[in-house]
């Protein structure tokens, strides 16, 4: 019984462990010190964690991975080119920005999830040419009705000698734009024995500094805490009780050893960003416990046992592609004012497929996928974007290498969750009709 667990693990999650070995192997070849991928790691968590976290319900309504995220990343840019026009700087920016946005990708979620319904079935192939089309639109929309049937009057917002929108809009400069999320609160830390200075700079107007070790102590101290309430309270098994209380005592042993706290020293944790992400997760979790939740659920599971049960399916996949679309649209916001540019023609085009590729990674299915699964595979996909170009130039003197190996792994990973899915699939069925044979039916 024990073999056949470990097997039935090995093959549930083969897709993670190898990321997790080619992160190791990659990483140990890249040169990099750990606290510069630290670094590198945690911006990207915050830049792209939203974006794959909208995935999870469409999902959970058997549709799939929704390429067409990226119609909700189009609404985003819209948003952010009446911003820079009216010229509202900094976080109310970027809010009225958000707030341009919603109406938007609730109507283009709306209409995509009317088209996927008459798709049933072939929802992701029909949301990625759904995303090509509605691609062809939004560069009409920019280089023909904007600025010349749509006047724009803000310098710099329109293509010099010709009409349309330039191809980068600035975010930073005068738009006030970059980091207006990230920037609202940072948090630095004070390693043990050297002053703030040493470990990072002075705090800023909106950043922190707090001694590292008294902030892990307290953090392992509440994880510990409230593993064993949900553990009393019967809310986590035995096993998830154990890994947590060990993840916490690991933690702070862990972070006693200075090139533990090395990592530490060039970290600026985006703390408003993290808890834009971490209201996503909990948003995810509750909305799957209430009425709709369980009509998504039960629509992903059998869709004729729901249409028999009195759900109206079609409304259900409709509401679940809305709530998808505009998460995406906030989730593009987030990525683009961490950038501090828009490069208008073609910052949406690979976001549904670095998403799709990113959830797949921590272990999620074209059925399944849950918020730790979309955590983990941002954490390992972006790891290996970060370590994989200098790593391939030390093995192989060709820092390029890298950069196809990131792209193939994107499709290559999707390809295999699509293989693995049909392949469930048939031996699913092949079961049913042995199962029905063995009756006599």
């Amino acid at each position: 019984m024990g073999d056949w667990n470990v097997k039935t693990f090995l093959r549930n999650n083969a897709v993670t462990l190898m990321f997790v070995l080619l992160c190791v192997v990659f990483t140990a070849y890249s040169g990099m010190s750990p606290a510069y991928v630290a670094f590198e790691l945690i911006s990207r968590i915050a830049r792209n964690g939203f974006i794959v976290l909208a995935l999870i319900i469409p999902i959970v309504a058997g549709m799939g991975i929704n390429f067409a995220i990226s119609i909700g990343a189009m609404a985003a840019q819209i948003g952010l080119l009446w911003v820079l026009e009216w010229r509202i700087t900094g976080i109310t920016g970027l809010v009225v920005a958000a707030g341009i946005t919603v109406p938007l990708a609730t109507l283009f979620g709306f209409l995509a999830g009317k088209l996927l319904n008459k798709m049933k079935g072939q929802e992701m192939i029909g949301s990625m040419i759904l995303g090509f089309f509605a691609n062809g639109v939004y560069q009409l929309l920019f280089l023909f009705i904007f600025g010349n049937v749509i006047p724009l009057n803000t310098p710099g917002l329109v293509i010099k000698g010709s009409t349309g929108v330039a191809n980068t809009m600035n975010l930073s400069g005068p738009a006030q734009l970059l980091y207006a999320l990230d920037g609202l609160l940072r948090v630095r830390f004070e390693l043990p024995g050297s002053s703030p200075a040493a470990s990072g700079g002075t705090a800023g107007q909106n950043t922190f500094i707090l001694p590292l070790l008294p902030t892990f102590y307290v953090l392992a101290g509440l994880a510990a805490a409230a593993a064993l309430s949900m553990y009393l309270k019967k809310r986590v098994s035995l096993t998830k009780f154990v890994v947590i209380m060990s993840a916490a005592v690991l933690a702070v042993v862990a972070v006693q050893f200075p090139a533990v706290q090395s990592v530490f020293s060039m970290l600026s944790l985006p703390v408003a960003t993290f808890a834009v992400i971490a209201a996503l997760c909990l948003l995810n979790v509750v909305l799957l416990r209430t009425r709709l939740g369980q009509q998504l659920r039960a629509v992903g599971q059998n869709r004729t046992v729901a249409n028999a049960s009195g759900i109206n399916v079609d409304r259900t996949r409709i509401i679940a592609i809305i709530i998808s679309t505009v998460l995406a649209g906030f989730g593009q916001l987030i990525f683009l004012q961490n950038i501090g540019n828009v490069l208008t023609y073609g910052a949406h085009e690979q976001v549904g497929l670095y998403a799709g590729a990113a959830i797949l990674v921590g272990g999620a299915s074209i059925a399944r996928a849950t918020n730790s699964q979309a955590l983990l595979g941002c954490v390992l996909f972006h790891l290996l974007f970060i370590v994989a170009p200098p790593a391939a130039n030390t093995l192989f003197g060709d820092p390029g290498i890298g950069e196809y190996f990131r792209v193939f792994v994107s499709y290559g990973v999707i390809a295999l969750a699509l293989v693995l899915h049909v392949w469930k699939g048939a031996k699913a069925k092949k079961v049913i009709r042995a199962a029905k044979g063995a009756q006599g039916i």
